[in-house]
């Protein structure tokens, strides 16, 4: 196949596999297109695009000789699984719940992708780009994988484990491109082109290499007389008939099965083939090549009679004298090492090691196929998960629920490993043959016996060939011995072992026993404050006793400390005595005098703390606390001498006074040292303040660390610099609170210099104080007197900002958060007194808004009313008024309405008719829509009413809010202060002149006063109004003079008593507009004023006069009767 066709067709089952594992993603959809792909002939330049494949089997496929090269391929198999497998759960639909990170800490990706190189080169590819502590994850912005380069990238992966699997099988069709790669298999699985062998007859294939067929046997070794010959009736060697690895043993009632020894041991343990006899196969010891003596025979040289390795043949031919050499190449005879004998899942066709039980990829175990499955019997595999099992290499029984075995950690299914035979070497001494290992627990025993010196279990096992020749000839004499007469006639049968799980069972429960008995007293133990080593070294000491060991180590462990502390200044001293002349390390950790635990004048001076540490760590054994209690105390010594302590005595007492801690003694040498310093730190002197000027900057910087705990060194010199600077007026505080929020110098300045709108001081930023409604900011006195004078001598809703004067008081929401926030900032800046009035007065505000609450007409107090009736007493000042019209309560008022005791008081009351139409203007006066407290005042003159009790501003003549900045009203662009005032407002009607509010009431029929009434003052204005005077609001007469026939007033308060007659009977204005004032009021409430074509002007105006009076007045004019 030409290179082009190759690609085109590499190309077309690439596309076709990349859509089937981005759809499904799962292998087993793409296996025959992977292994098409694996047998294309390409280079791997041109097969492998995203990944470079030489570079990294150059990089795992290095090693000194071929088996460190398979082993490497090996571990390159199941990390390239191990990376199909993280590929494929990227491609699937149902990806798992973490596929976002892989951990390093798993130890499947430890020993399999990060045991091989350019593993984390596939995971990068496959987007696994973000680098972690513990891992490698998608980045943060990435919310799914790109499946179509994980697919590709994965189908690359795949199609390289299929061929490195192919060239450890043998099987690979195209060696040419892994030649200058991997060599070592290459050269193994190619024909040696220079071992020519020329059979008479046949000269002319002379240029081809000639290959003798394979064969089980091996050519004849000089030494193959040393290796035992196998009977004429021995089995020959085979394959195994379950997994396919070198056999061991032949079951002649299995219709002469052949099976290695794991398969066996699963097999045969049914209970329908326990008693099933197996014949052992013989094998021929593998030949080694002549001159290295390791590898196995490869070439055969007929010139210089050599038997050679591949490698070598190599070396040794490759000698201008020995190149002419004819060489036959031989193949290997097949051995029963399991790491050369791999086998391959039946389910994802990953190559394991042999003495794997599950896949590495799949994680099936290895005889989960359809063969084995059906040789299998259901009955001996466990029904629940949750049933104990007894592992097969150590006999240990574990729990259900566990995977691994507590004690040997090898699976829950693998098998027993084979134990190989103990063939004694050329050089071996005689008594070599009596080693054996056992096939339990494998421990290698040295003397011949029955049972094994470490679990007690019988050395008998089924492969027989851990048996040592010792035991195996005295079991076959006893046995010969033993048989009775008659039983040489009889066929010879293989005695059957006994069945150990008795054996086992009884082991197990004197382990449990034991151990139950042991954590018993150690429970005990702790309750009475000994720990579980003190029990285990006093149980190693009292031997089989039975002292408890609580009481033993009470009353005997002291007096056994004293004993080893004797014991050891006995040692020391003899040690110094005898080595008086010279200077030893050792010496210098004995001393004069004696203490706790001393043992003489002249020993070191130990405490029972350091020999009870020794003691623990020597298991309880004296001798060696008393060696481990020198070596604990010359280590000790060695380090208090590294830290300038030299004083061999001071060093000693210090550590028996610490009880050997070399913290505690390091503690008690520095004590002295550090007096005068801590007689510094408790004097009752003043700490010096910090000089920015002084010439030793560092203790400067030293004393900022520790005083204002500053969080660098570099912070520290820029607080001294920023001190130094010319003119400076900071202060230390100031700018190390500055410092410590930023080290920009710009920043630090901006922070520093802040003028306060109020007082035009300069003032840090940490000094000022600002609103939750505004961004001004104040210093903390200006704050204090504005919120002081306000409380004392304002109202609540003066409570606002000194500068911009926000929030905005009459939109409710923003004041109940802002007073919330407030009350926070004042508690702590206000005087005691003056934020409980403030509370005072916030409680009023809130009380305000209950529809219940009244203002007393007497007073300037308020309360709530509970009572449905009309006449209501302040509780301050003890005086009723009318609840609803709010006037001081009469006798009269008793069971007639409002309405009628006015009208009463008109007519009969002399005092109110002496007032006139003053009288009738004050009862009439302006009252608050927002809390309903009443003035007895007139409208007349500005509109803008601001209540002195809730400061709620509003219009006097219609009741609507001023507004002092934008309003929600539709169409409205106004932002100053503004009103929307209804036609009928008195803001409208009062510059109408006096004769056209008469004609209104006229054309309505309503009656009005035009002259004034008996007995009242008729040459000035006696209404009641507010005026400005000093600053302050205050009520006094009107004072202008009257004209004739105005009822006594004056124009304005005229004006303004025709237009409360115009309210009371709601009469619309409209009527006696003209064309222009018609028109400006039909802009002002949005009425259509477009004219129709050709419509006259009586029409036209008649139109609109009607669309204007459809506009409803208003709906908060007041309307007293």
């Amino acid at each position: 196949m030409s290179g082009s066709a190759s690609a085109v067709q590499m190309d077309e089952v690439r596309t076709r596999a990349k859509s089937l594992l981005s759809a499904s993603g799962s292998a087993q959809d793409v296996r025959v297109e992977v292994q098409a792909m694996a047998a294309i002939p390409l280079p791997l330049s041109e097969k492998y695009r995203h990944f470079t494949a030489e570079a990294i089997l150059r990089e795992n496929g290095a090693g000194r000789n071929k088996q460190e090269v398979v082993e490497t391929l090996t571990r390159l198999v199941k990390a390239l699984s191990i990376l199909e497998k993280y590929g494929c759960n990227l491609t699937c639909p149902t990806r798992p719940r973490y596929w976002r990170s892989v951990k390093h800490n798993n130890p499947v990706f430890r020993t399999t992708v990060d045991a091989v190189k350019g593993g984390r080169r596939v995971l990068y590819l496959y987007g696994y780009t973000n680098q972690q502590i513990d891992g490698l994850s998608f980045p943060d912005e990435v919310s799914e994988p790109d499946t179509e380069k994980v697919a590709a990238v994965t189908l690359e992966v795949m199609t390289l484990r299929t061929e490195v699997d192919m060239l450890l099988k043998g099987i690979h069709p195209n060696l040419e491109h892994f030649r200058d790669i991997i060599p070592f298999i290459v050269q193994q699985n190619e024909l040696v082109f220079d071992a020519v062998v020329v059979p008479p007859g046949e000269e002319q294939q002379a240029d081809k290499p000639q290959i003798p067929p394979p064969s089980a046997e091996a050519a004849p070794a000089p030494d193959i007389e040393a290796a035992p010959k196998p009977s004429p009736d021995a089995p020959a060697a085979t394959e195994c008939s379950l997994c396919g690895g070198a056999s061991s043993l032949l079951c002649p009632s299995c219709d002469n099965r052949a099976f290695c020894d794991a398969c066996d041991d699963i097999f045969h343990r049914h209970p329908s083939r326990a008693t099933h006899k197996r014949d052992k196969i013989q094998k021929t010891k593998q030949e080694t090549c002549s001159i290295c003596g390791i590898s196995a025979v490869q070439a055969q040289c007929s010139t210089c009679v050599q038997r050679l390795c591949l490698n070598c043949d190599r070396l040794f031919h490759s000698h201008p004298d020995r190149k002419g050499h004819n060489r036959t190449s031989l193949t290997p005879t097949k051995t029963s090492s399991p790491s050369l004998s791999p086998w391959g899942c039946a389910h994802c066709t990953t190559v394991n090691e042999m003495r794997a039980v599950l896949c590495a990829t799949c994680e099936r175990p290895r005889l989960a196929t359809p063969a084995s499955g059906a040789q299998e019997n259901p009955a001996s595999i466990p029904t629940s998960p949750n049933t104990e099992w007894q592992c097969k290499s150590c006999t240990v029984v574990n729990a259900g629920s566990s995977i691994l075995c507590e004690v040997c950690e090898r699976p829950r299914l693998a098998t027993r490993p084979p134990v190989a035979p103990v063939t004694p070497g050329p050089g071996s001494p005689s008594d070599a043959g009596a080693k054996w290992t056992c096939q339990f627990c494998t421990f290698g025993n040295t003397k011949p016996s029955a049972v094994c010196e470490m679990c007690g279990l019988s050395c008998k096992d089924s492969a027989g060939v851990s048996l040592p020749q010792s035991l195996q000839q005295t079991s076959s004499s006893s046995s010969s011995s033993s048989s009775p007469p008659g039983a040489a006639d009889q066929p010879l049968t293989r005695p059957q072992p006994m069945p150990r799980v008795n054996l086992e069972m009884k082991r197990q429960k004197m382990m449990r026993e034991d151990g139950l008995t042991l954590i018993q007293q150690i429970r005990e133990a702790e309750k009475r404050g000994v720990s579980p080593e003190e029990v285990y070294a006093a149980l190693c000491v009292s031997g089989g006793s039975n002292t408890n060991p609580c009481d033993w180590l009470t009353s005997e462990l002291p007096h056994l400390l004293d004993e080893i502390c004797a014991m050891a200044a006995s040692v020391q001293l003899n040690y110094k005595t005898g080595n008086a002349g010279t200077q030893q390390p050792a010496a210098e950790s004995s001393g004069g005098g004696g203490g706790e635990g001393s043992g003489s004048s002249g020993g070191a001076k130990l405490s029972r703390a350091e020999a009870k540490l020794a003691w623990l760590t020597a298991g309880g054994d004296t001798d060696r606390a008393v060696r481990q209690l020198l070596r604990d105390r010359q280590v000790k010594m060695r380090e208090l001498h590294s830290l300038g302590f030299r004083d061999v005595a001071q060093c000693e007492e210090a550590l028996r006074q610490s009880g050997g801690e070399v913290k505690g003694a390091l503690s008690l040498l520095q004590r002295p040292l550090l007096e005068p310093f801590h007689r510094q730190i408790w004097a009752e002197q003043p700490e010096p303040p910090i000089d920015p000027k002084h010439p030793d900057k560092q203790r400067m910087c030293r004393r900022l660390l520790a005083l204002y705990d500053l969080p660098s060194w570099g912070r520290c010199e820029l607080v001294l610099s920023m001190l130094q600077e010319p003119g400076v007026t900071y202060s230390l505080e100031d700018v190390v609170q500055a410092v410590k929020e930023s080290h920009d110098r710009d920043f630090i300045r901006r922070i520093l210099v802040n003028e306060c709108p109020c007082c035009l001081s300069i003032f840090p930023r940490t000094k000022m104080q600002s609103l939750t409604s505004c961004q001004c900011s104040v210093c903390h006195e200006c704050f204090r007197m504005h919120f002081t004078i306000t409380v004392r001598d304002k109202h609540i809703r003066d409570m606002v900002c000194p500068v911009c004067s926000d929030p905005d008081i009459n939109d409710p929401k923003q004041l109940d958060s802002y007073f919330s926030t407030l009350d926070i900032q004042l508690r702590d800046c206000l005087d005691p007194d003056v934020y409980d009035l403030f509370h005072k007065k916030l409680t009023e505000h809130a009380l305000m808004k209950d529809p219940k609450f009244l203002w007393c007409c007497h007073c300037v107090s308020g309360f709530i009313n509970d009572e449905d009736q009309l006449k209501v007493t302040c509780l301050s000042c003890r005086k009723s008024f009318c609840a609803q019209c709010k006037k001081p309560w009469e006798p009269q008022h008793q069971d007639v309405t409002c309405e009628q005791f006015q009208q009463w008081k008109r007519d009969n009351d002399p005092e109110y008719q002496k007032q006139g139409l003053a009288g009738y203007l004050r009862d009439n006066g302006i009252t608050c829509p927002h809390c309903r407290f009443q003035y007895a005042l007139t409208k007349g003159g500005c509109m803008h009413f601001s209540c002195s009790q809730c400061r709620y501003q509003f219009c006097s003549g219609c009741n609507n809010p001023y507004h002092k900045t934008g309003c929600r009203t539709a169409q409205c662009t106004f932002n100053g202060l503004h009103a929307h005032h209804p036609r009928d407002c008195l803001f409208y009607l009062r510059d109408w002149e006096p004769p056209r509010l008469q004609e209104l009431l006229r054309r309505s029929a309503v009656d009005f006063n035009t002259d004034p009434s008996l007995g009242t003052q008729t040459d000035s204005c006696g209404v009641m109004e507010q005026k400005d005077e000093g600053g302050e609001p205050a009520d006094s007469p009107c004072g202008i003079p009257t004209q004739p026939g105005q009822a006594g007033l004056c124009e304005k308060h005229y004006r303004e008593y025709l237009v409360s007659l115009i309210n009371v009977h709601s009469l619309d204005p409209a009527l006696l507009y003209d064309a222009q004032e018609l028109t400006r009021a039909c802009e002002r409430y949005q009425v259509d004023t477009q004219r129709g074509d050709g419509e006259e002007d009586n029409v036209f105006h008649a139109r609109l006069l009607k669309k204007l009076m459809e506009v409803p007045l208003g709906e908060k004019v007041p309307r007293n009767k």
